[in-house]
This record gives C-alpha cells, structure tokens and sequence, in this order.
C-alpha cells in the first residue's frame, strides 16, 4: 500500500479554524553581507548522513494534504507548488502522480508518528540505533517534517539512504595460497559509483519522500496563509533547527521559541536561499554548496 493511502486510512485528522487571508510580502533591510548570507546559510543547511551534502527534490514534487476542509487543503498545496516553481524546484504537472509530499493535519500528531514508526519506520529518515528511532518519531513542535532521502551516484544509481547497505562481495586472490580467491561479504556494504575529484565525488542527494505534520489545535491563531508558507519551506528544504531564530527574517521563526523576529509569509531572504538550493551543484562538497548559496542569494537580493 502507498504511504499517502495508508496515511489516510490511519489519520485521525483535527480541523483547523484559521480563515484564509492574502500572504504577506516581507521586504529584506539592513546588512546584506556576504558573512551574513554565509552565516544563515550554514544555519539553515542540513547535510544528509549518507554524502554530507545538502538535499532537494531531483523528481517533481507531488503533495497531498489532508485533515482540513478541502478549500484548506487546496489552498497549501496550491500555494506549495507555486512557491516551489518560484523557487525552481521541480513539480509533477500531471492531474494524477506518485505522492512523494504527504502534509497531514491531525489532533493526535504523537499517535500518528507511533502508527508510521511502528509500520514504516523508514519514511521517518536515517537512523543508526532504535535509541535513535524512538527520538526521531517524537513530536516536539506543532508543525515538524520528517525526511527519507537517497543517493545517487556517478551513473544516477539511486539507493534510498539507509544505515543498511544493499551488500556486496569481493573475491580477492588469496596472499597465502597463490591461485585461490576469498570471497569477501560485507553486507550493509554500499557500491557506488564515484570520481576521483577533491571538489565532488560525483555522488548526490534528493529527498525520496517528506513527511509534514500539523496539530490544528496548536495553530489556531494563526493565519492559513502563513501555515501555508512555513509548511512550504519544510517540505522544499531540510531545516535543522526549528527554534533557531536568524539574523536574517525568514518564515521559519513564525513558530520558533524566544524569537521576535517572526515573519508572517516566506521572506525575500527565503525565497533567495530556496533558489540557491535549487541552482548549486548537487555533486559538489558541503563546503562549495554552502559558498555557491550565498552567492546566488546575494545575486537574487540585490534583483540581479
């Protein structure tokens, strides 16, 4: 069974009681340096665990979003797939596709991830230890993602991103008894195709499938506009912290703790730093995508 169908069948979903009103434009001021932009940069970026790289859609997103009445949920994954094409990201154009975004609204957000970790622990992400799971599948803020991302090598192998490999063996020539072969296994071994490069060894990451859940009873008052917008960066962008508040306004400080800098739609420095992500290279070290980000997020503030 599809994860989008079988979310439903699981879901006890909460309606929510936001009215719908026209998002806000919120213009950058004050210090755009490079420092700056690199600083947000590294504080908004989260490298995958298996190439250390930075994540995004490589296949068209397809959202689905449930828990709301349906001018609500029209509405997000309208207002998700328009921020996405802003932002460059690419989006499944047809009527019907494979759903690889599933938003969910729901009153018992905890039961839900306990019903996911229990039946399909892997959509949660990469995990090393149960200790690991169980923190994982723990809600904590009243809009939180969940991200299952691959690799791809040098050829576009796909492998969805696990801390077991597919496995593999070695036959070797035997040191000790010329004309005899040991077979090696290794089985969470993972074979990939790579170059020799120090600037990128040819392997990438992309999101597999995102996971965004929401308690109504926790977003009452705020507008469905700026739900909308927040929901939308988490599903187009791995964000570390969600309480961490930047020197730059950005939408993710609507909900995080202690910070008084709270947008109330996607910013300009957000929509810049989506384009980055969507415009540097997916091959390259951690290191030169963050410098290419802020770049390219300098460029699209100063209108270029």
């Amino acid at each position: 069974m599809r994860l989008a169908a079988w979310l439903l069948f699981i879901l006890l979903a909460g309606a929510a009681q936001a009215q719908p009103t026209p998002t806000e434009s919120v213009t950058v001021t004050g210090a755009r340096s490079r420092q700056v932009l690199d600083r947000f940069v590294r504080g908004f970026a989260a490298p995958t665990r298996t190439t250390g790289k930075l994540a995004r859609w490589d296949d068209g997103i397809c959202p689905v979003v449930v828990g709301l009445p349906a001018k609500f949920t029209s509405f997000i994954a309208a207002r998700l797939k328009e921020i996405a094409a802003k932002a460059g990201a690419p989006v499944n154009s047809h009527d019907i596709c494979k759903t690889n975004i599933e938003i969910i609204f729901t009153t018992v957000p905890q039961k839900l991830l306990d019903n996911i970790r229990k039946r399909q622990s892997e959509y949660l992400g990469y995990v090393d230890s149960t200790a690991q799971l169980d923190a994982l599948a723990t809600v904590t803020h009243p809009i939180q993602a969940w991200y299952m991302t691959q690799t791809k090598d040098l050829r576009g192998q796909a492998e969805v991103d696990s801390a077991k490999g597919a496995g593999m063996e070695i036959t070797i020539p035997d040191i000790y008894e010329p004309g005899r072969f040991m077979t090696m296994v290794m089985p969470n071994a993972h074979a990939r195709a790579v170059s020799g490069s120090r600037l990128g060894d040819g392997t990438r990451s992309a999101f597999f499938n995102v996971i965004v859940v929401a308690n109504p009873n926790a977003l009452v008052e705020y507008e469905i506009g700026s739900l909308a917008d927040y929901i939308a960066m988490l599903a187009l962008a791995q964000i570390p912290s969600l309480d961490a508040c930047q020197q730059l306004p950005s939408i993710m400080g609507l909900l995080a703790k202690d910070c008084e800098r709270k947008a109330a739609a996607l910013t300009d420095t957000d929509i810049a730093y989506l384009r980055g992500l969507y415009s540097m290279s997916l091959d390259r070290t951690l290191g030169i995508q963050q410098s290419e980000m802020a770049f390219q997020m300098e460029k699209s503030l100063e209108g270029k």
